[in-house]
């Protein structure tokens, strides 16, 4: 039997001596290859066919990840299996390559066992020494540099095309906008104590804790400049007036000094998320400009992260980019055999989001669709600007517009308009019809007496339908009564007359 073995240097053919190792037990086979010597009493070496250099070895073993026959190991196996006419068979570890192995060369192939398989590992093993002018250290050093080339290649590696990037930071980007909201209100809950109607007055975050921090204490709001911190002069004023009439308590330095602290923490937390968002757009822009011009950097990052991977999101069809995100709804709307949702993630676009009520579920299938062929550009395509991502844009706007139009000739249909301020004539053409005092006469209503006459007869004549009815029923019931009894009855027998 020969054994084909796979190296970071190159293809080896052994050929097996002991061929009791076959029929033994597996377990026992370790033992036969304890040592170098034991090794090369078992096994032997047939032929040896290295690698000229690593793209060589990355291509091998690229064909063999596939179960594909390269150039390299048909000529190997032709030269000393085929044209050398042997007969044995031949061990391979890979299924599928020995499938190929036989149908382009026609060699039998073994059937994969333990016994092989331990055979195997004793020949990696002892491979330094079965294989003459291989050292360990070059064995090493060419499995890492095949290993690094490989993962290269099956990554596709680029700087400008990592997406793991961009899953981390609008991750970090969701995690910093709750917590600036927790310590945005811790702060304002723990200044208000000192100053609560300026809760009111400066109602964003920013420019709340640069107040706080600038101010200090509420008595020193007359001599604050606060155009420092961009603050308008109108807010400005109603901060001074609203600090003479506070009802907040007094707090001491220490306290003020937390609350700086606290302060300070916004504001830099407030630059750094700006600062992310800008680093996130660049991102965007570079590794899936269709995509961010559609629905946006921060959708388009949410549906990466959502997907795994912009490949991921690419093999995604356009039915589950509509509602990626929305996994929780659509199951429990298939449990509770209910509507399924219309729309996820692609609900925070602005094509989605400046749509009619009605119209966004037409939307998002269409803006699905376009995105999902956006995708498989970005992710597959090298293109830098969003030629495409510009044309199906227009695209859904004109779509969108489109739906709004019907949606209004629907609203207004059946209501008469009049061309050219000019009215139509009746008759086709006739003379106009002349003025009938007979089709405006009005009638007259009918006296009181005669009125409530006509009442009682009209309510008479269904109660009498009525008696007539159920006298016809009672009627077809005693006839009915009548026949079960007669069927219930026996048969009477005719009386013998007595014979004279």
């Amino acid at each position: 039997m020969l054994l084909l073995l796979e190296t970071p240097a190159g293809y080896a053919l052994f050929s097996l001596k002991n061929k009791k190792l076959l029929k033994a037990d597996a377990d026992s086979i370790f033992e036969s290859f304890k040592t170098e010597a034991d090794a090369q009493r078992q096994v032997s070496l047939t032929a040896f066919q290295k690698f000229a250099d690593t793209k060589a070895a990355m291509e091998a073993a690229t064909e063999l990840t596939e179960g594909t026959v390269g150039k390299g190991l048909k000529k190997l196996l032709k030269k000393n299996i085929v044209d050398a006419g042997l007969e044995e068979n031949l061990a391979v570890l890979d299924k599928t390559l020995g499938v190929s192995i036989n149908k382009k060369l026609g060699i039998e192939v073994a059937v994969l066992s333990d016994n092989v398989k331990e055979i195997m590992r004793g020949i990696r093993m002892h491979m330094t020494a079965l294989i003459e002018g291989l050292e360990e250290n070059e064995v090493k050093s060419m499995a890492l540099g095949l290993a690094h080339t490989l993962s290269r290649f099956k990554l596709k590696f680029s700087p400008d095309k990592v997406d793991v990037m961009i899953m981390q930071a609008v991750g970090l980007l969701d995690d910093l906008d709750k917590e600036l909201n927790n310590f945005a209100m811790r702060l304002r809950e723990w200044y208000g104590w000192h100053f609560p109607e300026m809760g009111k007055i400066v109602t964003e975050n920013l420019a709340y804790a640069k107040v706080v921090k600038l101010m200090g204490l509420k008595t020193a709001a007359k001599d604050t400049d606060f155009s420092k911190v961009g603050v308008p002069d109108e807010i400005a004023g109603e901060v001074r007036a609203a600090a003479e009439t506070s009802m907040g308590t007094e707090i001491t330095s220490e306290d003020l000094t937390n609350i700086h602290t606290l302060a300070d923490r916004v504001v830099e937390l407030t630059e750094y998320r700006a600062s992310l968002a800008e680093y996130l757009k660049l991102r965007m822009n570079a590794i899936a400009p269709n995509l961010t011009h559609m629905v946006g950097e921060l959708v388009g990052a949410r549906l990466i992260s959502q997907a795994g991977s912009l490949m991921s999101l690419a093999k995604h069809p356009s039915s589950t980019v509509q509602i990626l995100g929305a996994e929780k709804a659509l199951f429990r709307a298939l449990k509770t055999k209910k509507s399924t949702p219309k729309y996820g993630l692609i609900y925070h676009a602005s094509l989605v989001g400046q749509s009619a009520p009605n119209l966004k579920g037409k939307i998002s299938r269409v803006l699905a669709a376009k995105l999902s062929l956006c995708c498989r550009v970005d992710a597959l395509g090298d293109q830098v600007e969003p030629t495409l991502g510009k044309e199906f844009k227009d695209y859904v706007e004109k779509r969108l517009s489109s739906l709004e139009e019907g949606g209004m000739r629907s609203l207004t249909k059946g209501v008469s308009r009049q061309k050219d301020g000019k009215k139509k004539d009746i008759g086709n053409g006739a003379a106009p019809a002349q003025y009938s005092k007979e089709s405006d006469v009005v009638e007259e209503p009918a006296p009181k007496k005669k009125r409530k006459a006509e009442e009682a007869a009209a309510e008479e004549e269904p109660a009498t339908a009525k008696k007539k009815k159920k006298k016809a029923q009672e009627a077809e019931a005693e006839a009915e009564a009548e026949a079960e009894e007669e069927a219930q009855e026996p048969p009477k027998k005719k009386k013998k007359k007595p014979k004279e």
